[in-house]
């Protein structure tokens, strides 16, 4: 212990004789760390952002898609044309045991115009149920209801970004008309927030309307009969595995696909859907971890670099310590300890920065901040780690010199 504090001052006392080398020695460290610390949050805040948008739509969703999952060894499921209709929603509601609610829906790009103010947006079609299935909550007025859709009522529920952007602060948007298509619609609800997302675009940019309303005024009527979607939600206590399976089965009957035949349609849970996002952000999390590790690597071999210049300034006075007695481990534990400190105060710094960043990046894409101790801690260590790698050959170097040959350098 005795000779680890000696060797840790007289570290500190080598270091501080070279302030400006041992600062732009730490600098690919500090790099190199806040790199990888900033990698590993932004992974893990997108990671925490796509979990918390899928728990909001709810863990028991099932969305039917057209298209199938997979077709001559090509997997496809969104974006053909549409195979689902009316009667396949009203199948599913109707002979699925395991089925709580189900909806359907249409969408389509419109423009809503208010006053002199107009916005482009998404909309959707559907029923009443959508409220349920799609876990829609209501900060002003009210959902729509069956009679309007079975009359083809004109009216409309608005997302907080559009009323943001069409109605003025503080103005009450219930009540108000706005256009769509040269049609006038009346606003009987406005949606709660549910924020945006780079990830998902922005959640609260949607005006909903009856499913009959849309198709006769808005969408049209091209594709009679025909969905976009069908949204299922599952009975709480059934798997969603489960209930996909009947789904399923229900569906290839409707639509008289033989055993051998590709289904026509794409069933999806929340937890698929969970999946395939956590393997996409892993995959990614982990190229960028690799490209920021070549940075560490910069670091330590800049640590190994400067040590071996400082072995050659150093001779005389390594030469002067091994006559009064050191032995080649004392020269050898300096060495190292000066290398551990240079890359692990390169970590701390690196670690505050890399946080900031975090911090920063997470605020402007809109997706929460993660503070990992782990992550933190791990860093740090291994920069320490990465310190005694590159510093063991240059410290080696060091402790082999003959104090005769050291004490006539010049």
């Amino acid at each position: 212990m005795k000779l680890l504090r000696m060797a840790f001052t007289a570290a500190l006392r080598a270091l501080r004789r070279n302030k400006l080398r041992s600062s732009l020695t730490t600098l690919g460290m500090v790099i190199g760390v806040a790199a990888v610390i900033t990698t590993v949050g932004i992974g893990q805040g997108a990671t925490r952002a796509i979990e918390d948008q899928i728990a909001s739509i709810g863990t028991n969703l099932l969305v039917v898609m057209p298209g199938t999952r997979q077709r001559g060894g090509a997997h496809s499921g969104w974006g053909g044309a549409s195979s689902l209709t009316l009667g396949d929603a009203r199948a599913i509601e109707r002979e699925a045991s395991f089925v709580d609610s189900v909806t359907y829906m249409r969408s389509g790009a419109v423009q809503v115009i208010y006053g002199n103010s107009n916005w482009a947006t998404t909309l959707l079609a559907t029923t009443p149920v959508f409220q349920v299935v799609g876990n829609t909550d209501i900060a002003q007025g009210e959902f729509f209801t069956e009679r309007d859709v079975q009359t083809g009522a004109r009216v409309v529920l608005l997302g907080q970004t559009i009323v943001d952007q069409l109605f003025e602060s503080g103005e009450d948007p219930i009540g108000a008309v706005v256009r769509i298509r040269e049609t006038a619609f009346r606003v009987i609800g406005v949606l709660e927030r549910k924020g945006g997302s780079n990830f998902s675009g922005d959640r609260d940019d949607n005006v909903i309307m009856p499913f009959t309303t849309a198709v006769r005024r808005v969408l049209g009527n091209r594709l009679p009969g025909m969905v976009q979607q069908i949204m299922v939600s599952s009975i709480p206590s059934v798997d969603s595995l489960s209930a996909a399976a009947e789904i399923e089965e229900i569906m290839r009957h409707r639509h008289r696909l033989k055993p051998s035949d590709d289904s026509d349609f794409t069933i999806r849970t929340q937890e698929e859907v969970s999946d395939m996002m956590g393997n996409v952000m892993g995959i990614m999390s982990s190229v960028l971890m690799g490209v920021a590790s070549i940075s560490l690597l910069v670091g330590g071999i800049g640590i190994m670099n400067i040590l071996l210049v400082s072995v050659t300034e150093r001779t005389r006075e390594i030469g002067v310590r091994m006559a009064v007695g050191a032995k080649g481990r004392h020269i050898l534990i300096q060495f190292l300890v000066e290398s551990i400190i240079l890359s692990m105060l390169g970590g701390m710094i690196g670690t505050g920065l890399g946080l900031a960043g975090t911090m920063a990046i997470a605020r402007v894409a809109g997706f929460p901040f993660v503070f990992s101790l782990a992550a933190v801690l791990g860093a740090v260590l291994f920069s320490g780690a990465v310190g005694m790698f590159f510093g063991f050959y240059p410290a080696r170097q060091a402790s082999r010199l003959d104090p005769i040959a050291s004490l006539r350098y010049e």
